[in-house]
């Protein structure tokens, strides 16, 4: 077994392929409700990075081939955004146990000191047994959000048309698929600044100023992720009072990310959040005729967007949780343990 540095830009197909079939191994495993990816823009998607980051990865393979050509039995890549290093690791199932990981996260871990970071975050997914191994290797707990999916085929149609009409008067309602207009991003990022919370481990930052919003969306597009947002306009002032965000990913098309929502603090109370909401999943239905579930996550303390989901028919899968271990430390931990 041989551990190298793998940049998937330069990637042939058959390890692309490769990879492809141990995340849908590890996801049979730990995830079997969860679709399979198809190899839809997986090379951009694992290489496209948003300006000023970058993504470093490593797989494990046979050694008695050449390079390109033996099967990848594990991949760990690494986002390197701010001062802190965002890991995610699988390894096959069958190759579980063995210490693999544990290898992975030290070369991961060696790469973050060398290059100056501070912080190494992961999620990790409840039920699995990520949670153990994170856990085992000093890394601590920091946020819990709940995951919850939506089945379309079980959606109450008539009673969403109802929620999607039931938005306060003095407000109007947009479809924009691919991305907020230029005229309304600036609007848009400002909605967005709502959106900031110290709460967990920012592993995922949200853009909130105009040109680094249209960095995401760009970057959305080449890893192939098609986002389609909902707006709520206040017709008085012209501001985005609300926003909902989605993503169909090339990669698995038969089920959406929920990004973003948001109403922001003065335009609340006027059931903004359920009928953009609402008004989403009717386009979806209309914009991706393969698309089957839709999944989301929430924080456990925000009861009202908990409510909102479970009104639309979203129903809690699994707790998700946020890792977080000091750099320097972990190094010194994992030398220790070899």
């Amino acid at each position: 077994m041989r551990v190298r540095e793998w940049d998937p830009r330069s990637a042939s197909a058959a390890e692309i392929q490769s990879l492809v079939e141990t995340v849908n191994a590890v996801l049979a495993t730990d995830l079997p409700d969860d679709p399979p990816w198809v190899d839809g823009q997986v090379r951009d998607y694992l290489s496209e990075t948003m300006p000023g980051e970058r993504r470093i990865s490593w797989v494990a393979e046979d050694d008695r081939l050449p390079d390109g050509e033996s099967e990848i039995f594990a991949v760990v890549s690494m986002l390197l955004l701010g001062d802190i290093g965002v890991l995610e690791i699988m390894v096959s199932p069958r190759l579980r146990r063995r210490g693999l990981g544990r290898q992975l996260v030290a070369v991961a871990a060696r790469r973050a000191y060398l290059e100056g970071f501070s912080t190494i975050g992961v999620e990790a997914i409840g039920g699995t047994p990520a949670i153990a191994f994170y856990e085992s290797l000093g890394f601590e707990r920091e946020f819990v959000e709940t995951r919850s999916v939506l089945t379309l085929s079980s959606v109450d149609w008539p009673a969403l048309t109802v929620m999607a009409g039931s938005i306060g008067a003095g407000y109007s309602v947009e479809f924009h698929p691919g991305g907020p207009p230029d005229h309304l991003l600036e609007a848009y990022a400002q909605a967005k600044l709502e959106a900031q919370d110290d709460d967990d481990l920012d592993l995922a930052p949200r853009s909130s100023d105009p040109q680094r919003l249209r960095d995401s969306l760009d970057t959305l597009h080449r890893r192939g992720l098609k986002p389609y947002i909902v707006l709520a306009l206040h017709d008085e002032s012209g501001v985005v009072a609300g926003l909902t965000e989605v993503v169909v990913p090339a990669h698995h098309p038969e089920r959406a990310d929920q990004y973003d929502t948001i109403v922001v603090r003065d335009h609340r109370g006027y059931g903004i959040d359920r009928a953009i909401k609402a008004r989403m999943l009717f386009e979806l239905r209309s914009a991706e005729g393969g698309l089957r579930e839709v999944q989301t996550w929430n924080a456990q303390h925000n009861e009202s967007m908990l409510k909102v989901n479970a009104e639309l028919g979203y129903q809690p899968d699994r707790d998700w949780f946020e890792y977080g271990a000091d750099v320097s430390q972990l190094v010194q931990s994992l030398e220790s343990i070899d």
